[in-house]
């Protein structure tokens, strides 16, 4: 299957999925507690996003004030980043896959199966990397200085 067939599979596949759920649901609750049960999902889901994400910038600075590259926090964060977004788009297949990638327990058991094939690449060339390498290219200035006390 190529990745074109995926996300087509995906972009019709999901919302089909979604009006069927919604129309089971409130077959069987009604329509308005349907609509406030998907309110009280996103509502929920922006709680639970603040929380975690919290502590997970905590948990990256710590990383970062001990010398380390904050790798696993900067997944986390980017796993409930996708969570939060998921549970802002209307629908209870996407509240179930937001609320996964939320909850500590099956966040970590995720991110435990995808951190192997992530790569972390540290590019670290320093400030003057900043500056493109074409406008510094080929000029070099001598000179000569003297410090001067401040008065």
């Amino acid at each position: 299957m190529t990745p074109r067939f995926i996300f087509a599979a995906l972009f019709i596949g999901v919302p089909l999925l979604e009006i069927f759920l919604f129309i089971k649901v409130g077959s069987v609750i009604g329509a308005w507690p349907t609509v406030a049960l998907v309110v009280l999902t996103a509502l929920t889901g922006a709680a639970m996003i603040r929380e975690h994400g919290v502590a997970t910038v905590r948990r990256a600075r710590a990383s970062l004030a001990r010398d380390e590259l904050p790798a696993y926090e900067l997944i986390e964060g980017a796993a409930l980043l996708i969570g939060g977004a998921l549970l802002l788009i209307p629908g209870f297949f996407t509240d179930i896959l937001g609320f996964l990638c939320l909850w500590s327990v099956t966040r970590k058991l995720l991110l435990r199966r995808l951190t192997p094939r992530i790569q972390v690449v540290l590019n670290a060339r320093g400030p003057q990397s900043a500056a493109p390498a074409s406008r510094n290219a080929g000029r070099i200035i001598d000179g000569e200085f003297t410090r001067k006390p401040d008065r």
